[in-house]
């Protein structure tokens, strides 16, 4: 398990990248909305900058890249013009956005300009590859998803029997033909079965109000119920087992409402400044010109990213090591390397790392990559100690 770190731009650095050499590419790069006034958003990547992801990535490699629902079209058509295959599009649904409307008032009271943010879209890609997807995974170790390993837990009781939860009981499993997996063609796999449910392209927050979104219906969904040390959860949760290394995590009744999706919360200050006890606290205005800290503009979908007051990690987006362990196990092989062209401040570095990956990560700012630096050998060491 290694790690390296680059300052540039980068499409500088990943030409001085072997062809091929990658097997995943996880990322949350620009969004084009010119976030803070930050320099770095002022455009989603070009296809010039996708080509060389492409390029260094293994045939059958995945990409996942985070957009802003405003421009995630933009970011689709560069990543697809650059010569990659689109797959899918994973939302990430979140209760913790808020409005940056201009109210009306007058005749037009009650009106504004913007809707809630509560979402951020994913492009699913692959780069393009030839024969079967089997003889590719056997050559390259790429090309298919590893459902076994995120699956969603069913949420048990009485003290975790499976023959007591209500998912299964009197129910049979239920199959469709599948057409990209290790298997013969047309082989019938389960999407249900005692490991858990097939993973879906949505990911939410497990905040009440996503919640409540999903209509109540017994054995298919489960209600948050509080939140409790990791240790003492047990199955009843929607993690996986990697990720119950981070903070609490809510426990599910599995009698009412969405334990069938992966929930993952935003990131929580703890998280964000772990591996960085030396640093002193700044605020994202630091690195925005004087521009007031957290003002980050009507219309601005990234649902409260940008306030930073008092943490060591200033980076405006850092998004929680959870989703980003997730995403990092759904598209690679065992100790394969995992590329992030836009790294910030280093948690697809963490989550790569502790799901005993290799990692190589890229940013331009040399400020983000000391913090990255920072974080990522905190996970580095706290892994290594544990093997």
């Amino acid at each position: 398990m290694t790690y390296q770190l680059h300052v540039g731009r980068c499409e500088d650095v990943l030409k001085t990248l072997p062809d091929n050499s990658v097997d995943a590419i996880v990322t949350d790069p620009p969004y084009g909305l010119s976030f803070m006034n930050h320099k770095w958003d002022y455009d989603v990547p070009t296809v010039e900058q996708w080509q060389e992801c492409l390029r260094v990535l293994k045939p059958g490699g995945h990409l996942l890249a985070f957009g802003g629902s405003r421009t995630y079209h933009r970011l689709v058509v560069n990543v697809e013009d650059a010569g990659f295959e689109i797959r899918d599009q994973i939302l990430w649904i979140y209760g913790s956005g808020f409005p940056k409307s201009h109210n009306l008032d007058g005749d037009f009271d009650g009106w504004g300009t913007a809707l809630k943010p509560a979402h951020e879209p994913i492009v699913m890609a692959r780069k393009p590859f030839k024969g079967t997807v089997s003889a590719n995974a056997l050559n390259h170790g790429t090309g298919a998803l590893n459902i076994k390993a995120c699956r969603i837990p069913h949420q048990t009781i009485n003290g975790g029997n499976l023959a007591d939860n209500p998912h299964l009981r009197g129910t049979k499993l239920r199959a469709a033909p599948v057409n990209t997996s290790f298997g013969r063609e047309g082989e019938e796999t389960p999407l249900t079965d005692k490991s858990g449910r097939w993973p879906a392209n949505i990911i939410h927050d497990g905040s009440d109000e996503v919640i409540a979104s999903f209509p109540e219906a017994k054995g298919q969904q489960g209600a948050l119920t509080g939140n409790e040390p990791s240790s003492k959860m047990g199955a009843a949760n929607c993690y996986g087992q990697m990720d119950r290394r981070h903070e609490s995590i809510p426990r599910i009744d599995s009698s009412k409402s969405a334990a069938r999706f992966f929930y993952c919360a935003k990131v929580k200050p703890k998280e964000r400044d772990e591996g960085l006890e030396r640093f002193i606290a700044t605020s994202a205005s630091d690195m925005t010109g004087g521009r007031k800290e957290g003002s980050v503009g009507i219309n601005d979908p990234r649902a409260g990213a940008g306030r930073t007051s008092g943490a060591k990690n200033n980076h405006p987006t850092v998004k929680p090591i959870a989703l980003m362990s997730y995403l990092c196990r759904l598209i690679t092989p065992p100790g394969g390397t995992v590329l992030d062209p836009w790294m910030g401040s280093g948690s697809t570095g963490r989550a790569a790392i502790e799901e005993g990956f290799n990692f190589i990560g890229i940013d331009l700012n040399p400020d983000y990559v000391t913090i990255a630096s920072a974080r990522i050998a905190h996970s580095f060491k706290k892994t290594t100690e544990a093997a």
